[in-house]
């Protein structure tokens, strides 16, 4: 079983390009649904007693929680070595199960997947990226997004070049869905024939 990386700064196309994968067959893990998943069950305990105030009615307050991490965000490790054990646990079920049904490729979506050395967990990475411009454009529409945050957000991540330079596979979102999903196509043909699966 190939196991692929997908990786890409924020308003790249990640998410869309994660569900191309899938409409195309290949089982995904989506690191950001596990921690959503986590903050309304394991993580809620933990999380309120390092972050008080920070949960309630028996979930975790994303927004109470990203305003203790804007107001110091060295804060953001005591939450990373919460969540990363956690999430990597739902990582390893999801692999064992998929393993097991001999599936011959799967898809793990983590959008810190460099910052958090993901890259040594998996065969090969594919990375989603965009012109900066389009990038911009497509965050700063987001629901209560603001320069500060989306300053904030890319002083965290590892940037777009580098991201590149480290890929084995490009797949850029900006000229349309139909090229990004071919492009998708292309990455899973050229997977599953090299493993013969």
């Amino acid at each position: 079983m190939i196991v692929l990386g997908l990786t890409g700064s924020i308003g790249m196309g990640k998410s869309t390009t994660a569900t191309m994968f899938a409409e195309l067959g290949v089982p995904v893990n989506d690191a950001d649904a596990v921690v959503h998943a986590l903050y309304r069950n394991e993580a809620v305990a933990p999380i309120e007693a390092a972050f008080p105030g920070s949960t309630s009615e028996g979930q975790v307050d994303r927004a109470e929680l990203s305003r203790q991490l804007a107001a110091d965000p060295s804060l953001f490790k005591t939450l990373e070595a919460i969540v990363h054990p956690l999430v990597r646990e739902k990582e390893k079920a999801f692999l064992d199960h998929h393993r097991a049904a001999r599936a011959p490729l799967v898809l793990l979506d983590i959008p810190l997947l460099f910052e958090t050395n993901g890259a040594n967990r998996v065969d090969a990475v594919a990375v989603v990226t965009c012109d900066p411009e389009i990038q911009r454009e497509r965050v700063m529409k987001r629901p209560g997004m603001t320069a500060e945050k989306f300053a904030l957000i890319l002083s965290r991540q590892v940037s777009d070049a580098e991201k590149r330079a480290k890929a084995d596979y490009i797949i850029d979102t900006g000229h349309g869905l139909d090229s990004a999903r071919a492009q998708v196509a292309a990455i899973i043909r050229t997977l599953t024939r090299e493993k013969g699966a």
